[in-house]
């Protein structure tokens, strides 16, 4: 409840007084972002999931070109995520600001493939798009993180993580629905993609707040007046990077790295379950879809379990569940039910990772830094994870994809435990 102090002419924030009143554990911050997020991965998602046959059948580019495009795209996309983290900062806390112009960016991107007939025309949208992608991330992040109470942060992060995920289930569809009753195939699909992500914008500017205040801040009574005092310097770039002299964060970040660098993606483990699991080819594309599903039914109970015990050590579980995948892939046990096996577990490591690692970062990141702090974090597991993309491809060029995952997975077992022992001391108080 907002009331206006007369004595300063400036808005104060106090708690609500009507009794049985409890902040919620999901605000309504939170679901409007929820709901961006989804929208927007509807219109990302349907791009993904013509782009590869547009690109190699329609445009003749090899799939090893394709695959060092996605690869590069990537890259760019996890660099300017620090950008977008410091920028949010910086600006005072115009999280929301840097948030739109990555938004906004991805969405004009969308109607420019419908020009893109050139493999260098193709890069540049693509790269353009991931840049929107970096520097909405970390700003998206942190008002979750600045809107929730620190106990409900894992909570709020699974029912973010969940709405995101219905996007990414509902993309191929609305695409294989848009391919199916029009003409024009991959032209249709890419104007019906713009559309729809100029409608996530829309969201975006129409019900998130523009300034989100910290839970500690909304519940503190308003103080007398007292004379005028300078604005707080804006953080420095060098004081982004200064906060991995934080241990806590420096811990996780290196953790996250880590263990990223033996993170199959999932492109290479979705072509070994197909072949390791006898699938028809024609069930390929379902395999995603399944991964999906189950990371949206266990998202949001997951990111609440892991406010009532350590987050640290539900991210550190969800690896040891991937590393079940892995086995599940490699054993003797084929057919449809280990093909589902392993796409429940890979839903599950999702589940158990995803939000649950942001809402772990914004407990040892301060209020101010919270956006350069879930870059540092995000930009460190998603370059391990491009490293570990390159290397993967290359063992499995040279021995071969069975022994390229029980390789990977042995690193996993090694890196799971090295980093327990190095988060064992990290601690989950906001500050």
């Amino acid at each position: 409840m907002y009331l206006a102090d007369s004595r300063s002419n400036k808005a104060a924030v106090v708690p609500d007084s009507r009794p049985g009143r409890r902040p919620a554990a999901v605000p309504g911050t939170v679901l409007a972002l929820g709901a961006v997020s989804l929208i927007t991965d509807v219109s990302s998602e349907m791009v993904t999931a013509v782009l590869p046959l547009y690109v190699v059948a329609g445009l003749g580019l090899s799939p090893l070109g394709f695959g060092l495009l996605d690869g590069i795209n990537n890259g760019v996309g996890a660099l300017v995520r620090l950008a977008g983290g410091h920028l949010a900062d910086r600006g005072g806390r115009r999280h929301k600001v840097v948030a739109g112009i990555g938004y906004g960016l991805s969405a004009v991107c969308k109607p420019l493939l419908l020009l893109a007939h050139t493999l260098p025309v193709i890069s540049a949208v693509l790269a353009a798009d991931r840049t929107g992608k970096g520097l909405r991330t970390a700003p998206r992040d942190a008002m979750i993180s600045l809107a929730t109470e620190p106990e409900h942060r894992g909570r709020a992060f699974g029912v973010h993580r969940a709405m995101d995920t219905t996007g990414a289930l509902l993309g191929p569809l609305v695409a294989f629905a848009v391919l199916r009753a029009t003409v024009d195939g991959y032209d249709a699909v890419f104007a019906v993609s713009g559309c729809v992500a100029v409608l996530g914008v829309l969201v975006l500017v129409l019900f998130v707040p523009r300034r989100i205040a910290a839970p500690a801040d909304a519940v503190r009574p308003p103080e007398p007046a007292r004379p005028e005092l300078p604005e707080p310097a804006r953080p420095e770039l060098r004081d982004a990077l200064g906060l991995l002299r934080r241990p806590e964060l420096r811990r996780l970040t290196l953790c996250a790295a880590l263990l990223g660098l033996t993170t199959v993606s999932d492109s290479f483990l979705y072509l070994l379950l197909q072949r390791e699991g006898d699938l028809p080819a024609h069930l390929f594309p379902l395999l995603p879809l399944g991964t999906a599903a189950f990371f949206l039914l266990l998202a949001v109970p997951l990111g609440a379990l892991a406010d009532r015990v350590s987050r640290r050590r539900l991210f550190l579980a969800g690896h040891g569940v991937l590393l079940l995948g892995y086995g599940l892939v490699l054993s003797p046990w084929h057919g449809a039910p280990a093909v589902v096996a392993v796409l429940v577990l890979h839903g599950t490591f999702y589940a158990a990772t995803d939000g649950v690692l942001a809402a772990a970062t914004a407990g040892v990141v301060p209020a101010q830094h919270q956006g350069a702090g879930q870059a540092l974090v995000g930009t460190g597991q998603a370059l391990a994870r491009f490293a570990c993309s390159l290397a993967f491809g290359a063992a499995w060029s040279l021995w071969g994809g069975r022994t390229a995952l029980a390789v990977t997975a042995a690193a996993l077992a090694v890196s799971a435990v090295v980093a327990s022992f190095v988060l064992r001391t990290t601690d989950e108080v906001p500050v």
